[in-house]
């Protein structure tokens, strides 16, 4: 199999099932090979097989992604397997909703860790390799690429533990983009939307699959901009949030400093009512959270 990913290896976490393993057959079909990393070690074992038999390369892979230890028992298997890696798709993800003041500390710290921890480990074992190797003089072009959701860019009801990590995975690849570029490292993230089992459960009659015509739904259409973003073809574009469903494509503008109103001295309290009430007049309107 060949294309824009030919001679790159990539590492997808999540990848036993919806987005993930789309983006593993997508990325294999473009000449990748793919680590299929999954904590349900036969789903990743059947993906594995999917792409073999569509005649790529791939291994899974059920290493925990939520430790350093895991993440470089995770990366030893992959340079094992297949020389080195240039990819990591840090998709893996878990959802506990309930309104905020519902959380346990339990739903709390499972969407973090297997969010935000899960986001780091990978990526700090993947970035310190290719810092040694840019420090080495080897050629380094490699890709981190992070979830985020339209949960964490807008909000959510009920899903505050969510949206708080997606909101930091988005601030997170910001940063690491700004860090990381001197390495010859890009890092960008994607907010999906497709059919996946949290978006069955969540809203299935939306994601259902139609009869006939085009499934806006269908994981694979946002695969195509991952497997871009996995290519050397994507060298000079980092920092960047784009948002994919079905032949939709954006990238999210992000947080800007709006109107600044300056009183050349400290305001008194009582002063600022007004002038808050004036910036948010001036200012642009923010997008509705989800679920108001």
């Amino acid at each position: 199999m060949s294309g824009i990913c030919n001679g790159r290896t990539a590492i997808i976490t999540g990848a036993g099932g919806g987005l993930g393993r789309a983006y593993a057959l997508a990325l294999a079909a473009e000449g990748a090979s793919v680590v299929v990393n999954d904590i349900r070690r036969d789903a990743a074992e059947a993906v594995a097989a999917e792409v073999r038999a569509a005649g790529g390369r791939a291994l899974a892979d059920d290493g925990d992604i939520t430790t350093l230890a895991g993440a470089e028992a995770i990366v030893a298997a992959a340079v094992a397997a297949f020389g080195d890696v240039q990819v990591v798709i840090n998709n893996a993800g878990v959802l506990r909703d309930r309104m905020f003041l519902s959380l346990t500390e339990d739903d709390w710290d499972t969407v973090m860790r297997v969010h935000l921890r899960g986001h780091f480990c990978l990526a700090n074992v993947l970035g310190r390799r290719w810092r040694d190797q840019k420090k080495a003089g080897q050629p380094v072009d490699a890709r981190i690429v992070n979830t985020s959701s339209g949960a964490g860019l807008q909000g959510s009801i009920g899903q505050s533990n969510y949206v708080a990590a997606k909101g930091g995975i988005a601030a997170l690849t910001l940063v690491q983009a700004a860090e990381l570029a001197r390495y010859g490292i890009t890092v960008n993230c994607l907010a999906p939307a497709a059919r996946t089992a949290m978006t069955e459960g969540a809203m299935p009659d939306m994601v259902k699959k139609p009869a006939s015509g085009f499934d806006v739904w269908d994981p694979l259409n946002v695969a195509s901009i991952v497997v871009w973003l996995a290519s050397a073809q994507s060298a000079h574009v980092s920092g960047r949030c784009f948002e994919a469903k079905g032949g939709e494509l954006s990238i999210a503008e992000g947080w800007h400093t709006g109107r600044i109103v300056d009183k050349g001295a400290r305001w008194l309290p009582a002063e600022l009512g007004a002038v808050v009430d004036r910036l948010i007049a001036e200012g642009r309107a923010a997008q509705k959270v989800y679920g108001t």
